[in-house]
């Protein structure tokens, strides 16, 4: 996709089509938009009149060939109310002209954004159209292999020379964000045959050599060195070897304390011992999202060339049933020497992450944050519109929601009271890796806790924002990467605790 930018009128703009994004209104406010009511006859007026577009979101209206204007048509893309508007409605907007053909069918076009000038509307808008855009079609064949969007090329026209630099390095930013969002959308829909373990390491060390960070994959056999007994006690029932996977990015400089992001990678799920039911398991080749969306951030540091150092985990592994397998009633112990009792092996995703985040003491780090699909319980939380967190720190925890509120990926804070904890005590053990269904999404992230270091803490759970089964503006059907931009901007922004 090339991107250009220019100041002027939209009207200049020849060939291809224009979108105008156009706030709801009972009249025409707008300079450019009340000219092109006039060269197109009283169009827009016309449109307003009839009640077929009043710049409600979601409404979308076209006009063919408008006398004084050299594009090929205008699409004008509803906004909502203007006294609510926010860069998510440019982010929505755009995604659902994402898939109007008048746009979509001609090479180029211009995006007029009118009098909004703040940097985050042409970020959002931007998202929310490479966002939109996506299909997965690497396993498709003939006719369904083919790409129907020749859109390849988009200018951004402001009306003041004065905000185009501007205007530049917000759209770039929103490009790269979409971009990395869209990659943990592909690894997530991959189907585990395609990725496993291995593959998903060599992925990374590929992405890593493409966008200047380093990777450092530990084998099965590295791994036990490291002690990793909770990782490789989920390990052990596939014939699939596991990997931990090292990620560092290096923006700053070399004696500042890293931010550490540590993800899930559990590349399929079935269970273990304690198997899943077969509706819907095929899911679970998403159950390393968590880690998808730790590679596609560290990735967006480097493409960003962010003022930050950051490292990223991804303890990755099958969880299988097999004579070899974990079963229900074993105990194992980890990294840190904590002795775990496994009352469920679908309660997996918290062992591997246990051992992560005792690594991640290694880095003595500014703080950590790790991102997993852990528990089916968030979605009897927050259904499937935001994530809950939790953690230790007030200062970070904050952080993530400033983020959340910036990209509009939800999060809600739950607390992790001692009883809490006192649930995940074992009587045989030191811990227990699943006390049932009462409050198991707090319950799992207080059986975190204890792996955690001397670093500020969240952990966040997007079990329920990681499928979209209907489709959105800008969330098509299927793996939504949910959680790249809110890690993204949390870097971005990033202050000290």
């Amino acid at each position: 996709m090339k991107l250009k930018y220019s100041a002027g009128h939209v009207s200049e703009f020849r060939g291809g089509s224009v979108v105008f994004f156009v706030a709801q209104y009972d009249r025409i406010t707008d300079r450019q938009l009340k000219e092109l009511d006039e060269v197109s006859l009283g169009a827009i007026t016309t449109l307003l009149e009839s009640g077929e577009f009043t710049g409600k979101m979601g409404e979308v209206a076209t006009i063919y060939r408008p006398g004084g204007y050299q594009a090929d048509r205008i699409i004008l893309a509803g906004l909502g109310e203007r006294k609510r508007l926010d860069a998510d409605s440019y982010r929505k907007a755009a995604g659902t002209v994402s898939g109007v053909k008048g746009l979509t069918l001609i090479p180029r076009a211009a995006f007029y954004l009118g009098r909004a000038e703040k940097d985050e509307f042409f970020q959002a808008a931007i998202e929310g159209y490479l966002l939109g855009s996506f299909k997965l079609l690497e396993f498709k064949t003939g006719e369904g292999a083919v790409r129907k969007n020749v859109l390849d090329e988009i200018t951004f026209v402001v009306g003041n020379k004065r905000i185009l630099n501007r205007v530049q390095k917000a759209v770039e930013r929103g490009r790269i964000a979409a971009e990395c969002q869209n990659l943990v959308r592909v690894l997530a829909s991959t189907p585990s045959n395609y990725l496993t373990p291995r593959l998903l390491a060599a992925q990374a060390q590929k992405l890593a050599r493409t966008h200047g960070f380093s990777c450092r994959v530990l084998d099965e056999k590295a791994i036990a060195r490291e002690k990793m007994g909770a990782l490789m006690s989920v390990a052990r029932g596939a014939t699939e070897p596991p990997r931990f996977i090292i990620l560092e990015y290096r923006g700053a400089a070399k004696g500042r304390k890293p931010i550490v992001l540590v993800g899930k990678g559990v590349t399929f799920d079935t269970g273990g011992i304690s198997l899943k039911p077969g509706t819907d398991m095929h899911f679970m080749k998403s159950d390393m999202t968590g880690a998808a969306i730790v590679l596609g951030t560290v990735v967006a540091a480097a493409r960003l060339k962010l003022r930050q150092n950051v490292v990223g985990l991804m303890p990755t592994t099958e969880n299988m049933p097999s004579g070899t397998a974990t079963k229900p009633g074993d105990i194992i112990t980890s990294r840190k020497g904590l002795t775990i009792e496994v009352i469920n092996t679908d309660a997996e995703g918290r062992l591997i992450l246990a051992d992560a985040l005792d690594y991640a003491s290694e880095f003595k780090p500014q703080a950590v944050i790790d991102i997993a699909t852990l528990t089916g319980a968030a979605l009897v939380v927050l259904g499937y519109h935001g994530a809950p967190i939790m953690g230790n720190n007030p200062r970070l925890m904050k952080r993530v929601k400033d983020a959340a509120d910036a990209t509009s990926e939800k999060v809600w804070e739950l607390p992790i009271w001692d009883e809490y904890r006192e649930n995940m005590k074992s009587s045989i053990a030191d811990l227990h890796n699943s006390y049932g269904r009462p409050g198991s999404t707090i319950t799992a992230a207080a059986f975190l806790e204890n792996f955690i270091g001397d670093y500020p803490w969240a952990h966040v759970d997007v079990a329920s924002v990681d499928v979209e089964r209907a489709g959105r503006p800008y969330v098509p059907k299927g793996m939504t990467g949910v959680g790249l931009r809110l890690l993204v901007d949390v870097l971005y922004n990033w202050k000290a605790l």
